[in-house]
C-alpha cells in the first residue's frame, strides 16, 4: 500500500461521506426538503412539476452514492453518476442565479474529476478486492 493508494482512498471516502451526510440528514425530512426545493425554484424557467420529483429522489440518490464511495463499490461508475448530478445540480444553481453556490459545485466537479483520473489509486476498495479475486 502506497501512500498515493492511502490518499486517494481518504479522498474518496472524504466525498462518500459528503454525499452520504447530505441524503441521511434530508431523508428524515424528505417532505421539507422538496417543498423547500420546489419554493427555491418559483420564479425560475424550472416548473414544480420537474423540481418535486427530482427533489424527492435526491436524497436516496446521494445516500447510495455515499455508500458506494465509502466502500469502494462499482467507484468508477459512482464517480460518474456523482459528476452527472453535479452537472444537473449546477444547471439548476445557474437558473436560479445563485453564482456563489456554482462555485462551490464547480469544486465538487473538479475534485470528483480528479478522482476519475487516479482511479488507479484506488487500491483500498471492494472494487480491487473483487477484481483481484477474479484472477
Amino acid at each position: 500500500m502506497t501512500n498515493r493508494h492511502l490518499a486517494y482512498a481518504l479522498a474518496r471516502i472524504t466525498l462518500g461521506i459528503n454525499f452520504l451526510g447530505h441524503g441521511l440528514v434530508r431523508l428524515p425530512k424528505l417532505e421539507g426538503f422538496r417543498n423547500w426545493m420546489v419554493k427555491l425554484f418559483e420564479g425560475t424557467m424550472m416548473p414544480p412539476s420537474l423540481v418535486a420529483p427530482f427533489a424527492t429522489i435526491l436524497p436516496f440518490i446521494e445516500f447510495a452514492l455515499g455508500m458506494f464511495l465509502i466502500i469502494g463499490l462499482f467507484t468508477r461508475q459512482s464517480l460518474v453518476a456523482c459528476a452527472v448530478l453535479m452537472m444537473i445540480l449546477l444547471f439548476g444553481t445557474c437558473l436560479r442565479e445563485a453564482w456563489d453556490a456554482a462555485g462551490s459545485q464547480m469544486l465538487y466537479a473538479l475534485y470528483i474529476a480528479l478522482l476519475l483520473f487516479f482511479i488507479e489509486y484506488n487500491a483500498m476498495a471492494i472494487d480491487t478486492r473483487k477484481r483481484t479475486s477474479d484472477y
